[in-house]
């Protein structure tokens, strides 16, 4: 008789859907459909997610432990026993800790946004280890810094109040591609008569479909929020009764501010300043007004401080007073998740200082930046041949003979191809769970439906055995999967919910007032209380404390030397049929992708003698791929898109989008900089 298991989709999207799979009487999962009962997911999936079976099933898994049997990224391996890969992996680790253990590097990031299989006994390891510690910045540090300065949490709207609006900008984000049920919330406030604006330098597949685009160069989306500001401020459109009780620094914002005029704004950022003043007067007087942000636009040298100026905006206009008002950037910061006891950093041995390697510079840290040099490296959860920057690097790093490098993974990905010793690990419907989401307000357990495929074995329980062929004897490492969920989070903080809810229904939404308004009252999580236009935590930093506009590192106006040589700024967002390097693998995707491709503008296609379809050539002093011309007025003149991440090895080349990104980082967060990147595009030869 066949079953149903509710699960939880575990990849790195604000969704975090409520799964329900479908095991028929053999034991074979035969669907994976949304839960129509969860308020977010609504019964419905992402084409990626709606296939999953064709992840788990795919002839392309791996089943069985593997060690090299090649030069490193030829890929070639030979079968070994699970005995053999973990006293190979136990005795090479033993051997460098007798030195020290700081040259072993753990490698992850959100290839599960599960805390079992992603963020507990893999970092109980390490951390007993004595390992560095790894800086996760791949993604959105930079942003959370900036918004941290300002409201003090990664706390926001609910996502659920989006269709109340009656004033949306779509900040950076492209929700039809990366976040799905949002965007039916927009698409019913958009029936209801909320206007919908989308800021964003490619006109998306969300773009399209607002009532007005924005695209503003990359990088300067914090001189729009500065300018924004100042028309708000000159022309008397905000509340001053929400300011005075709830904020604080107002006076010095509104005189950092008042140069940046919307003519100023327009030579930043290449909009037209009637354009920035229209916008301003429709925020400042349509109510409610909500904001959308997302990750992309921090992804530049100044984005900490771009998102630190936008996450002002709602407070000058007192949009906090409703629940359909405000800003979301994440709502990672509501949940009560018990890291210190999930990860246990109390662990470290001590005997040597504690040293951080930031993962968004890996190349540079394989490559002699660290001391002491590192030795080992173990990657699970991502694949950085494929999506860290300045690719060229990463990939010599990878390729030194003397790096003992293993891979736990479910496919022979870019980063597999490298390994020494090559473990196989369980996908989402093999193993046990705990999730939060970073765009709703519900925690969600995952069942496995089936047991794991071949000999493949879940993260958790690969750490665990590595932890006991090191002879770690401290009680947590004999924690099982059941007993890490039930530590996921802190069942005294009165925001979690109950794990019996959790237990029983697959998810429940967090103790939380419905409506949320979380800051109608202000009780900002800042250090003032307030919502904190002016930082005296950043001043003490060293930093400004009010926000500022950073232009880019590399644009044709704050590098005009390099702009004469590589004159087109470069990004690279989501394609639509990959999730960052995950699914990029699969048949139907690869088949839906097609080719690598580079949206141009016909203005930059026309003299460089580029029409649509033909091979390009991109490139920088970092290094080159190809791709095929796209020639479209989607993208603003004076930039290129290259949708990605492609695996390197399937990209036709050997390269991807991040041969020419750089390892410089962020004004905050010290994230990385993937959009701030000039370069030339010719025809290929």
């Amino acid at each position: 008789m066949s079953k149903v298991v509710r699960a939880a989709c575990p990849h790195d999207c604000p969704d975090t859907c409520a799964l329900l799979v479908t095991v028929d009487d053999a034991g074979r999962v035969v669907q994976v459909r949304g839960d129509p009962d969860h308020p977010t997911t609504a019964g419905s999936l992402c084409a990626k997610v709606a296939h999953y079976t064709e992840r788990v099933y795919s002839p392309d898994r791996l089943l069985h432990p593997m060690k090299r049997a090649g030069p490193k990224g030829a890929g070639r391996f030979e079968r070994i026993s699970w005995d053999e890969a973990l006293t190979t992996i136990a005795r090479r680790f033993a051997a460098i800790c007798a030195d020290d253990p700081r040259a072993i590097l753990p490698y992850s990031y959100a290839g599960t946004m599960g805390y079992v299989q992603g963020g507990s006994m893999d970092r109980r390891f390490f951390h007993r280890l004595g390992a560095s510690f790894l800086e996760r910045t791949i993604c959105s540090t930079a942003g959370t810094a900036g918004y941290a300065a300002t409201i003090g949490a990664s706390i926001g709207m609910d996502l659920e109040e989006f269709e109340n609006a009656r004033m949306i900008l779509i900040w950076g984000a492209n929700p039809v591609v990366s976040n799905l049920h949002l965007w039916r919330r927009l698409q019913e406030a958009k029936r209801r008569g909320a206007r919908l604006v989308c800021i964003d330098p490619l006109r998306t597949e969300t773009a399209e479909k607002c009532h007005l685009h924005l695209a503003p160069m990359p990088g300067t989306d914090g001189a729009l929020a500065l300018a924004l500001m100042q028309v708000l401020i000159a022309e008397n459109l905000i509340d001053r009764d929400y300011i005075d009780r709830y904020t604080q620094g107002f006076d010095a914002l509104a005189e950092r501010v008042a140069a940046w005029t919307p003519a100023r704004a327009a030579a930043e950022t290449g909009l037209a300043a009637t354009d920035i003043l229209a916008l301003a007067r429709d925020y400042g007087s349509i109510r409610p007004a909500a904001i959308r942000i997302n990750y992309g636009l921090q992804r530049c040298a100044g984005g900490g401080n771009a998102v630190r100026a936008i996450a002002c905006l709602p407070a000058l206009i007192g949009a906090w007073r409703e629940p359909a008002g405000g800003i979301l950037l994440s709502s990672s910061g509501n949940f009560a998740v018990a890291s210190q006891t999930l990860e246990r950093p109390d662990l470290y041995p001590g005997k040597f200082p504690r040293r951080s390697i930031n993962m968004a510079a890996i190349g540079n840290a394989l490559l002699g930046d660290a001391d002491p040099p590192l030795k080992a490296i173990c990657v699970y959860n991502s694949n950085p041949l494929a999506i860290a920057p300045d690719g060229e690097r990463v990939r010599q790093g990878f390729s030194r003979e003397d790096l003992f490098c293993v891979v736990l993974e479910q496919f022979q990905t870019d980063t597999a191809d490298y390994a020494d010793i090559l473990l196989p690990a369980t996908t989402q419907l093999e193993h046990l769970d705990m999730h939060r989401s970073y765009g709703h307000l519900y925690m969600l357990a995952n069942q496995p439906a089936i047991a794991p495929l071949g000999e493949a074995k879940p993260n958790s329980e690969i750490f665990r055995l590595l932890a006991q062929r090191l002879g770690f004897i401290e009680p947590c490492f004999s924690d099982d999967d059941a007993n890490i969920a039930a530590q996921a989070f802190n069942p005294a903080d009165a925001r979690s919910a109950s794990c019996a809810s959790l237990a029983t229904q697959g998810w429940a939404r967090l103790n939380l007032p419905k409506p949320h308004t979380p800051f109608a009252q202000g009780k900002f999580a800042t250090p003032s209380g307030k919502c904190e236009f002016y930082s005296a935590s950043l001043e003490r930093q060293g930093c400004d404390p009010l926000p500022c506009y950073v232009p880019p590192h590399e644009s044709p106006r704050s590098n005009p030397t390099l702009a004469q040589r590589y004159p087109l700024a470069m990004i690279s967002p989501p394609a639509r049929n990959f999730l960052n390097s995950s699914f990029a693998n699969l048949p139907r995707f690869l088949q839906e992708e097609g080719r690598p491709r580079l949206l141009i503008h016909p203005d930059d296609a026309q003299p460089r003698g580029i029409a649509d379809q033909q091979k390009l050539r991109i490139a920088n002093d970092r290094g080159a791929f190809h791709a095929w011309a796209e020639v479209t007025e989607r993208i603003r003149p004076g930039v290129v898109a290259a949708p990605s991440v492609w695996w390197r090895k399937l990209s036709g080349d050997g390269e991807n989008a991040n041969a020419v990104t750089s390892q410089a980082l962020t004004d905050m967060g010290d994230g990385p900089t993937f959009y701030d990147c000039l370069v030339e595009v010719s025809l290929a030869t």
